[in-house]
């Protein structure tokens, strides 16, 4: 068995249990309100963590990467020989049956009290698994081709997904507090008791809606007032990386606040509506549809191929079929699915999918049997590109799909927050999305499948929903915030974000040397499938650069690189396979050499037409200005704003989790930012 932390609540005994303090109403009521106001502090600078360029980007890295040393501070461990890899509950059970028996520790948020669903496993460098992981998908994976896949090193390789980033938060944070309060510090203290509808839907905008509700709902933004260090001084911060991760608002906020605080009963009642929301929404009755809590998009297409696998080798050998737009999370697990194979579909170069060959693919293998025993059994594609921002038509998709007999899943991480879903009618069998990109960053995520298509035993069912439920804040804030889109109206935020989006565009193509991909011009008919995601390139500029810039020169924080999707993303460099596998060797020798790729822009309802004006401006004062000859290309300078920035997050560090930590911890540990 692994090393027991504790006997009682597997934490470390800080206190004897003869010498336990009982912690008054008051001193819980210190120490939630004290977790409360470090986590707010967090969403004030929250950004999805590695490969961001912007400000908050940065700070949220920092944090994040803060709370395994948190974790292993905590329970006495050296850094040096153990990794701290956070988990949802059933990816943290999977993921023990791994390492030798001994060879780990474990830490629990259900253990202290906090419905955060965060499991916390300090594993031993030497004894973490090789090959390839057993979940997965975005994160997992350093460089992909077509073949062969250069998996990442821990704790990345077995983090799959969008880890529940401010939850760790919390839950580090929570660790400090328990330090000083006792490890009964978030245990059942009194409170006031609401009921679900209380806390979805009641809120200070209650009487908005449309355009109205959602100028109100930008002034909320958790965040908005940030300002941030650049080469002309402070300047507001601008986040244009919604693809990657939202903020909040504080209407969700508050709705998690007050989540936290409830008995269990509420906290059941508000799951149970919360179902009955996205059931709603996303036109998937529950009649028809199984509906599972999870922590993000890649752990519910990693369950569905879980489920699939069971069904290998039940007439013919199993296909599966996606795209060159996909995800990694919405390829590797069908990659690496045993019994299955997998095709591509291909795309034309503003991503969308021909359905004619999407039909001959599917009638031959299907109907005519060309490839013997093969039949394709599932078709998974991109509800929405994370790359070029295009939304195919599902509905079309759906019909041929189910002519051949074949199967729908779409990965909808791109797709909820923007465009109008409607499961049921369209024919789609499995979806998958994720709330911290439907402005709810609280680490729950969402498999909808329909009834008869999960082959899990019923425990097994009942563990995998127990493993999602635990988060029930995250539930919480996924429910308000769909409720708040569906009262602004996805219509109204469709026309909004075409509105910018065609702003950025026409803006951008007059920068010198920029070169957009996709569609480029608002004009086509093609430009009403398309939402606000833009990847572009600035010649002789490397795209990890262009991204430092934007930040340095307008607060402008953005995303670089290949997205997790690496096959489209090379297509569009059209990088041919001898230099591909060049640049394998090249990870392999020099893994924090950045790569080709592409800057990408996203746009949220969070964002205007000021601040697009602020792009196309900063876009073009880089490109236009000289650029001197680096004598070593391989050489790496911290710039000054560089420095400001990591000053600014040892600042947000410090009044997160607390002076203390970092003056008896990280010195004493030599840390640095």
């Amino acid at each position: 068995m692994a090393m027991s932390v504790s006997t009682k609540y597997g934490l470390p005994e800080v206190l004897r249990e003869a010498e336990k303090p009982v912690l008054k109403d008051n001193e819980m009521a210190k120490a939630f309100a004290e977790l409360k106001r470090g986590v707010h502090m967090a969403l004030e600078t929250y950004a999805n963590v590695h490969r961001g360029s912007g400000h908050n980007s940065l700070v949220s890295t920092h944090l994040f990467e803060q709370a395994r040393e948190i974790v292993l501070d905590y329970l006495g461990l050296n850094k040096d020989n153990y990794v701290v890899i956070f988990c949802s509950p059933r990816r943290a059970e999977l993921f023990k049956a791994h390492p030798e028996p001994g060879s780990y520790q474990s830490l629990s948020s259900q253990d202290i009290g906090l419905p955060l669903g965060v499991r916390a496993l300090a594993v031993e460098r030497k004894a973490l698994p090789n090959g390839v992981p057993f979940q997965t998908g975005g994160g997992t994976a350093r460089l992909v081709s077509p073949d062969w896949v250069i998996w990442a090193k821990a704790p990345d390789k077995f983090e799959p997904g969008t880890p529940a980033i401010i939850n760790i938060i919390a839950f580090a944070k929570a660790l400090r507090l328990i330090q000083q309060f006792g490890e009964d510090a978030f245990r059942e203290a009194t409170v006031e008791k609401r009921t679900a509808a209380e806390i979805l839907y009641r809120d200070a905008l209650e009487q908005s809606s449309g355009r109205d509700l959602l100028a109100e709902l930008r002034q909320t933004l958790i965040g908005r007032d940030v300002h941030v260090p650049t080469v002309d001084g402070v300047k507001p911060y601008i986040n244009l990386d919604n693809a990657a991760s939202t903020p909040t608002f504080t209407p969700i906020w508050d709705a998690v606040c007050q989540t936290w605080d409830q008995p269990r009963q509420i906290q059941q009642e508000i799951i149970d509506a919360v179902k009955s929301i996205c059931a709603r929404v996303l036109g998937a009755p529950l009649t028809t549809y199984e509906m599972i809590f999870t922590s993000n998009t890649t752990e519910a297409i990693n369950l569905a191929a879980e489920s699939l696998q069971r069904e290998a080798g039940q007439g013919g050998e199993a296909v599966v079929l996606n795209t060159l737009l996909e995800h990694n999370s919405n390829e590797l697990p069908w990659r690496t699915l045993p019994g299955f194979s997998l095709i591509r579909l291909p795309v034309d170069a503003e991503g969308f999918v021909d359905l004619r060959e999407l039909e001959t693919l599917l009638r031959a293998y299907n109907q005519q049997g060309q490839h013997g025993q093969k039949r394709i059994k599932l078709v998974a594609v991109s509800g929405g590109s994370n790359v070029l921002g295009v939304y195919n038509n599902l509905a079309e998709i759906s019909q041929i799909v189910h002519r051949y007999g074949a199967r729908l899943l779409v990965d909808a991480a791109q797709l909820v927050a923007h465009r109008p879903v409607e499961m049921d009618s369209w024919g789609i069998d499995y979806l998958a999305f994720s709330a911290h990109k439907v402005y709810a960053p609280f680490g729950t995520g969402v498999l909808l499948a329909r009834k008869g298509l999960l082959h899990f035993s019923p425990a097994e069912l009942a563990l995998i929903q127990s493993s999602g439920e635990e988060n029930v804040g995250g539930i919480a804030a996924l429910g308000k915030a769909l409720l708040l889109l569906q009262r602004i109206g996805l219509d109204v935020i469709q026309e909004e974000e075409q509105a910018l989006t065609g702003r950025a565009l026409r803006g951008m193509s007059q920068v010198p040397g920029l070169t957009l991909y996709g569609i480029k011009d608002p004009d086509s008919p093609r430009f009403a499938q398309k939402g606000g995601v833009i990847v572009f390139d600035l010649k002789g500029i490397l795209p990890s650069r262009v991204a430092q810039e934007l930040a340095e020169q307008g607060g402008i924080g953005v995303r670089w690189g290949c997205h997790c999707a690496h096959l489209l993303v090379k297509r569009l460099l059209h990088i041919p396979p001898l230099l591909e596998l060049f640049q394998g060797l090249i990870v392999a020798l020099f893994p924090k050499l950045n790569l080709p790729g592409v800057t990408r822009v996203s746009l949220g309802i969070e964002n205007g037409a000021e601040e697009i004006d602020k792009l196309i401006h900063t876009l073009d004062q880089i490109a236009r200005q000289p650029r001197p000859k680096l004598s070593n290309p391989f050489a790496s300078t911290q710039t000054v704003i560089q420095k400001k920035v990591d000053a600014s997050a040892r600042t947000v560090a410090q009044r997160v989790y607390g002076n203390s930590f970092f003056d008896n911890g990280y010195r004493q540990r030599g840390f640095r930012f």
